[in-house]
Parts: structure tokens; sequence; C-alpha cells
């Protein structure tokens, strides 16, 4: 059987196959930790953004978008802390000469306990069958307990070094943790020091007139920024939100997991206003919302889980993680955050413009509080490929890999098939293209066998087929595979685009969220 690693190496290569993701610029040997997505990618990618941002500014009336600029007045990243405090604790071998960031080796640590456990549990549970109740194994079991006590130990310490912002205490836990780096294998390291994320540039047409500028390390900002202008031109009462997709970057030094930390990548944030004193309150729905619109794409409720913060930014009063289940852990793809009102306010210092919402029933003036939802594209992509991809025996003996997406995010919604390349056939399956493509995405494959046909389909989550056969000019019906069953049905060609509707149709999904 296949390690985790070895299976997301094969979808990292499957990416490249057939089209979701390329290295970028690969012909002049690529760059580091950016990525290209090809033309099935870009449309998994789309698919993603459109349902995210139907599900913040359809389902709530409250709120609404923005596309802000990707430059911004320097001033703005020192008001916003960026300048002085976006940093990564990074720490190089000295016989490798590589550099990873040292919260990240002790997380691993922390992982590498928790496996430990689990594998002890899941021995017990095959010895002991349907009598097996874990809970009182974990409780009981000197192993399970012993490796508990030494997580426990380890996660207090490393919370603390990190709150603390000490980095001799970093180092010395990777030390006595007996941490050693991956390539040289040494615990040879050095001093843990920070290192800011921003990319930097210059504007300006003279070398005497330029102006140093960043390139945004997050979109929320612009969000911020705008507060006013769209509160006061949209007639917001609050509570109100304000949603953006747009491009970020950060100088990543240890990035890695193919698309999962990238330097260069994209983010959907919403941003959500409210009265000072009811921001806990919205937390808690916005952490109940954001997981339900994750849940409701199937790919499995046991995948999800929260992590909240053990260190809290200084202006936080709570935040949380939604972490999914990859191939190399559960790891962070969105986070929802409590900002209390520092960032109105930061900006309203450093602009000296006053930041505030004039509330009429109250007859008062205040700077609202902000609960912000925050979520990477490109994790959320990675998050549904890796959860998508399957390596199938079928009863034939033969074997498939099929990546069995949610049909509503699928590049390609339906592909039409003539059987033969003649007799009228390809004449007729143009017809049905032709009914179809103004509302899906829709492809027509005319080309090798029909199981080879359905195979290329599977690989890039088609979620059905559609052949047009010689009957199809007597009968006027056509057959439909599904993908994931491999069931086949015939269907008369007035009922094809209510069937493909259904399979790809947001709004149903949509209604699951809302309720």
């Amino acid at each position: 059987m296949a390690t985790q690693e070895e299976v997301f190496k094969k979808i990292i290569a499957h990416c490249k196959e057939y089209g979701f993701v390329f290295p970028s610029s690969e012909i002049y040997d690529g760059l580091s930790a950016v990525y290209d997505y090809g033309q099935n990618g870009v449309e998994l990618k789309n698919n993603i953004k459109q349902y995210w941002w139907n599900a913040m500014t359809r389902l709530h009336s409250n709120i609404v978008g923005i596309d802000a600029a990707i430059f911004m007045h320097p001033t703005t990243w020192k008001a916003s802390g960026h300048v002085d405090a976006f940093n990564d604790p990074l720490i190089d071998n000295k016989d490798s000469k590589k550099r990873y960031r040292a919260d990240v080796l002790i997380e691993e640590q922390l992982a590498k306990i928790d496996d430990k456990i689990n594998k002890e549990v899941e021995k017990a549970r095959k010895r002991f069958g349907d009598s097996f109740d874990e809970a009182m194994f974990r409780q009981t079991n000197e192993r399970v307990m012993e490796h508990i006590q030494k997580r426990e130990a380890l996660h207090e310490r490393f919370a603390k070094a990190m709150n603390d912002n000490d980095l001799a205490e970093l180092r010395q836990i990777i030390v006595d943790e007996k941490i050693v780096c991956p390539i040289s294998g040494t615990c040879n390291w050095t001093d843990v020091r920070q290192f800011n994320l921003m990319f930097t540039t210059e504007m300006g047409s003279t070398a005497e007139g330029t102006m140093k500028v960043y390139l945004r390390p997050e979109t929320a900002q612009g969000i911020f920024v705008n507060f006013l202008n769209v509160q006061k031109t949209g007639r917001m009462k609050i509570p109100f939100g304000i949603a953006q997709i747009g491009k970020a970057f950060r100088n990543e030094i240890v990035a890695r997991q193919f698309v999962f930390r990238m330097k260069e990548f994209e983010q959907m944030e919403m941003q959500f206003f409210v009265q000072p004193g009811e921001e806990l309150k919205w937390f808690e729905y916005w952490k109940q919302f954001r997981l339900k619109w994750h849940k409701a794409l199937g790919l499995g409720d046991e995948k999800y889980r929260f992590h909240d913060h053990d260190k809290l930014a200084h202006y936080a009063n709570a935040a949380t993680d939604i972490e999914f289940l990859m191939p190399f852990g559960f790891k962070e793809v969105e986070g929802i955050h409590s900002r209390t009102d520092f960032d109105l306010s930061q900006h309203a210092k450093y602009s000296n413009k006053k930041i505030e919402y004039f509330d009429a029933e109250k007859g008062e003036s205040y700077t609202p509080y902000v609960i912000e939802t925050s979520i990477g594209v490109d994790r959320m992509f990675l998050s549904i490929v890796c959860s998508s991809y399957k390596e199938e025996a079928l009863a034939d003996g033969e074997s498939r890999v099929v990546l069995s997406l949610p049909a509503v995010l699928a590049p390609i919604k339906a592909c039409i098939m003539p059987l033969v390349r003649k007799d009228g056939l390809p004449e007729k399956a143009q017809e049905v293209l032709n009914m179809l493509k103004y509302d899906f995405k829709v492809a027509y494959d005319e080309k090798d066998s029909i199981g080879k046909r359905y195979r290329r389909q599977d690989a890039i989550g088609t979620p059905l087929c559609i052949t047009i056969d010689h009957d199809t000019l007597q009968d006027n019906c056509v057959t439909i595979r599904n993908r994931d069953t491999m069931q086949q049905e015939r269907v008369p060609i007035a009922e094809v685009y209510a069937k493909v509707a259904k399979e790809a149709s947001f709004s149903e999904i949509y209604k699951k969220i809302a309720d």
C-alpha cells in the first residue's frame, strides 16, 4: 500500500499531466514556490471562487464586495503592523545550509507524537475489534499516556515560547527534542532569527523621486482603508461585511508542499463589521457558517476540525483555524479571527482621519469591531484535489484514476462524445453541445475508443459523459454515464439539460448552507 507521501507525489504528477497545475516558467527550470494553473486548474479555481463569492454576497444581504489595488500607500503597512512585525522565526542547519521555520519544525515534532498515539490506538482497535473502547484505551494504556504527557509538555513549552517571542527558547526546544535537518540528518543549528516576509519594490519615474512600496501580504487592508467609502456609498448599516478575492505575496523562505505554501497566492477574505460587545456572538456565527460551507461539498465531515490558536495576535480576542486532513496531516485552510477595533483604529491614527460609524438609533459614533474570515484559494484547491484523487481497481481487472470532484466545482460539467466520427453522429453531438454550452462548461471528444475517452474524463473529474450513438438518430436519446458509479442510463435529449443542471448547479448546495 502506498504511503501518504507517495500518494501526494502522484497527485502532484496528476495535476501536471492533466492540465491543472504547472511549475511556473518551467522552460527556464521554474521558480521556487511559484506555480501556474493550467486549463483545467483555472476552471476549478474559478468555480471555488464563485462558490465562495456567492455564498457570501448572495446568501447575506448585508455583505458586498470590492476589488482593491495590490499596490497601497506604504503607510498602510506601517499602520497594520506588517513593517515591524510581519516576521517568521527562521533557523539554518550549518551542514546542509538549508533554512527552516523553527515553529514548523516543532509543529512537525508534535505531529510525530500524534502519529505514535494514533498507531497505538489502531493496533489496539485491530486486536480488540468491536469491543474496543478508544476513550478508555487512551486514558489507561501506559504507552499512550506517556506519549500524551510528552506531547502536552512540549506543546505547553512551544506555546509559551511563541507567545513570549523567545527565539532562544525555540532553538533550545529544537535541540532538546533532537530535531534533525531532513537533508543532513544533523542537529547543527544556528540561532533563530526573525525574517520579514514582505516583497518590496519602487514606484516612481526617476531615481530621485522613487517611493518604496510593498506587494501586499494580505488583501484585508484594502477592505479596511475602504470602510468609509463602502459604508457611505452603500448606505450600509452595522452589522455588515465587505468581501474580496485577490492576489497576495509573501517571501516564504520555507515554501513547500506544492501549492499549499507559495510566494504568490490568492485569498478570499471577508471583514464583518459589528457593534463592540457583539463580536464574540458573530465570531461563533461565522465559525459555524464557514464550516457548513466546507462540509456542503461532501468531501467528508471527518476531514475537518477547528484548531484554536495558542498564540493570539495582540489585537485579537478570539481566533481559530478550520483545518483539513491533507496527505501530510491536518493543515489550515481557513482562519476566523475576532480582530476587535485594531485595524480601523490604526488607520485612523496613521491617516489622521476619523474612521467611525454613526449609529442613528443610538445617536452615537463608534469604531466597529471586526470578525474576519480568510481562506486561501490555493489551499482550498489542494484540499479538494487531494480528497478527490482515487485509484480504483475495477471488476474486469482493469484500474482507473478518477478525480471525484464535487460536481459543482468540476472544470468540465459534461463531455459530449459521438460513438464514431461519421454517419451524422458528430453533427448530432454538436447539437447537444450547443444546447448546453451557454450555461455550462462542456467538452467535445471524438478521439480514441469510448473506453479511453471515459478514462480521460474520469482523470479530470468530469461528472457526466454523454454518448451519441446510431440509435440516437432514431429515438433522439443519448447515453449518460455517471463518473463515480460508472452507471449508464438512456435519456431523451430533451431531458439532458435538466440532468446536467441538477448535477452541476450551485443552487442546491446553497440551499443546504442557508438552511
